[in-house]
């Protein structure tokens, strides 16, 4: 079975889950083919990131005079089915955020990504995120009549279904992937229940390799000190704002702290400026993007992690810390309270709530040593039960495997 995969952009520094679904794949015998829109080369940090960059196909690095040269010769050899899917994908721009126009440069790339999936003997294609790969690989699989799924992340596609073609995706894909129950209810919300079947739920989830190592590490010591961790892009959604206001209310009452924000985005210079604001230079530490390994050491040397997003699919992070039995303190919101139960193994609070976030981290600092060992090692629990990459990609494997099976069958 020979399975090709899309992103808009592969490998990312802060995608690393689909490289591990990929890679959890190929451990149980599935050949990938990756595939990228665009280039990620400039960005990459992790030497994961930059070896799987050397096997991926990137759509735009190839010359225009060649792509044009694809599209004339699709269009000689099958001028029919090429029309139709022109004024499809018109129709398509004319109702989504992206326009006519970028869904004309979509089925340039579905051409040349069509003409590639041929050259490679693809079975099925799959994409992660409902935006415009899904889009590219929905018109590239009509074009070579071989069946297309995709996963949804979250929440970008849950705030614009409409503006993105989601409901048209669902229906045309052989089936989709919600990452939580939460993502999969979401989906039912937008097609008729004769289509719910389509929609399957596959966690994101960490090699075993992530496991064997972090259960025989000490993290211990650490969390006696009062040290704190955010993972995550600097922007609205992740919350870091509001983690910086409520830790200057923590500081008028003299408590003892550091927060270190590993990444980097559009939010950065309003975070800085708020940090120097309420005098907390000293106390928190902006380290931008860093490796796997850097991020394990940071939450490592935490006592605990923060996250209090406004907006999320599930968080990778947090299972992540989780794991390494570093519990976290997140937000009542989309699939999160499906990985944490408050109070049992980690902590919840109201999206938005600045005095509630600052009173539970003051409260979390304030756990000795052997409160927060009962709690993380919950927390590491409950991760290997549900998030085990292995486990998903079994499942992710049996969907792909049904799918090409039905091709067979309907092609005899």
């Amino acid at each position: 079975m020979k399975i090709g995969y899309l992103t808009n952009q592969y490998p990312k520094v802060s995608h690393s889950f689909v490289r591990r679904e990929i890679q959890a794949l190929e451990r149980q015998g599935v050949e990938i083919k990756r595939y990228s829109v665009r280039d990620s080369a400039e960005s990459l940090i992790d030497q994961q990131d930059i070896a799987e960059h050397k096997i991926t196909t990137t759509l735009l690095n190839y010359s225009i005079p060649l792509i044009a040269k694809l599209v004339f010769k699709n269009f000689i050899k099958k001028p029919i089915q090429l029309l139709k899917l022109f004024l499809k994908t018109l129709s398509l721009g004319v109702n989504t955020e992206s326009g006519i126009i970028k869904h004309l440069i979509y089925l340039v790339e579905a051409v040349l990504l069509a003409e590639l999936l041929q050259k490679d003997n693809i079975q099925h294609l799959h994409a992660h995120f409902g935006t415009n790969s899904t889009t590219v690989a929905m018109l590239a699989c009509k074009l070579v009549d071989i069946p297309f799924s995709f996963t949804v992340h979250g929440p970008e596609e849950f705030d614009k279904p409409a503006f993105i073609s989601l409901p048209y995706k669902i229906k045309q894909a052989a089936f989709v992937v919600a990452i939580s129950s939460f993502g999969r209810s979401q989906l039912f919300r937008l097609v008729e229940n004769e289509y719910w079947h389509k929609i399957k739920i596959v966690h994101c989830g960490l090699e075993p390799a992530f496991f064997e190592q972090t259960s025989t590490e000490n993290t211990e010591p650490s969390a006696s000190k009062n040290t704190m961790v955010c993972i995550g892009r600097l922007c609205e959604q992740k919350g870091q704002v509001l983690i910086i206001e409520a830790l200057n209310i923590i500081h008028k009452s003299d408590v003892d702290f550091h927060l270190t924000l590993v990444g980097d985005g559009e939010m950065r210079k309003g975070i800085e400026e708020k940090i120097k604001q309420y005098n907390l230079t000293d106390k928190v530490t902006i380290a931008g993007w860093m490796t796997s390994d850097q991020v394990k050491e940071q939450i490592n040397k935490a006592k605990f992690t923060l996250l209090p997003s406004f907006a999320e699919g599930l968080p990778v992070v947090l299972m992540e810390s989780m794991s390494l039995r570093k519990p976290a303190i997140s937000t009542y919101i989309a699939g999160i309270p499906e990985l944490i139960t408050h109070n049992e193994n980690g902590w919840l609070v109201p999206a938005g709530d600045i005095q509630a976030l600052a009173e539970t981290i003051k409260n979390v600092l304030n756990l000795s040593v052997e409160e927060i060992k009962i709690i993380g090692d919950k927390s590491r629990t409950s991760v290997i039960e549900r998030h085990h990459i292995d486990t998903e990609a079994t499942k992710l494997k049996t969907h792909f495997e049904a799918s090409v099976s039905n091709i067979k069958q309907w092609s005899k």
